[in-house]
């Protein structure tokens, strides 16, 4: 993991964007940092991860978290938690992968299980879901799952943004309407934040 950026201390709102498609420059990472972006706009620091540039390993249910504390998996997850209690707000962008999250994602999600559950209290989410499908029900897996999630660990999402027939690379950037609502997606999180 390459270290990160020394982060100097500010009043401002926090926000982590976490992109879960191993494809850079893609629609799922173009939308995050749409997102992004309009959180800078209304005066938030922020921060941006790409898992499959991570080592992540996925979880063993071995419980030695539970039993001892510590994960058994030596990698990057420790960093990344501690990244994630910096930001008050997370973004999770995913593709659609036969109708659930990208393996990147949910192998992270995963690993969730052994944090400090109070590490997700009160979190505020943004999902970001771009699709090959034109039927945005093929995200609603995705979707439920993420607002399982939430609602079991106390988190709030803020906004789901779903982006149904943009497969090629780039193909969001031609949906106007829809950069726009991300862009504001992401000012209202940090305005609902202050």
């Amino acid at each position: 993991m390459e270290a990160a950026a020394p982060v100097k201390e500010t009043n401002h709102t926090r926000i982590l964007g976490i992109v879960g498609s191993p494809r850079r420059g893609g629609n799922t990472e173009i939308l995050v940092d749409e997102i992004l972006a309009g959180a800078a706009e209304a005066g938030a620091d922020i921060e941006k991860i790409i898992l499959n540039e991570l080592n992540i390993l996925p979880c063993q249910a071995c419980d030695a978290c539970k039993d001892g504390g510590e994960c058994v998996q030596e990698d990057d997850m420790s960093e990344l938690l501690e990244q994630m209690e910096r930001c008050r707000i997370w973004v999770l962008g995913t593709p659609v992968y036969w109708w659930g999250p990208s393996a990147q994602l949910k192998v992270f999600i995963d690993r969730w299980y052994g944090a400090n559950q109070a590490l997700f209290k009160g979190r505020t989410i943004i999902v970001t879901i771009p699709m090959g499908s034109g039927n945005e029900k093929t995200a609603q897996h995705i979707v439920g799952m993420l607002n399982d999630i939430a609602g079991y660990l106390g988190m709030n999402i803020a906004a789901t943004v779903l982006v149904p027939s943009v497969h090629r690379i780039g193909a969001v950037r031609k949906h106007a309407r829809v950069m726009a609502k991300a862009n504001q997606v992401g000012k209202q999180a940090v305005d609902g934040a202050s």
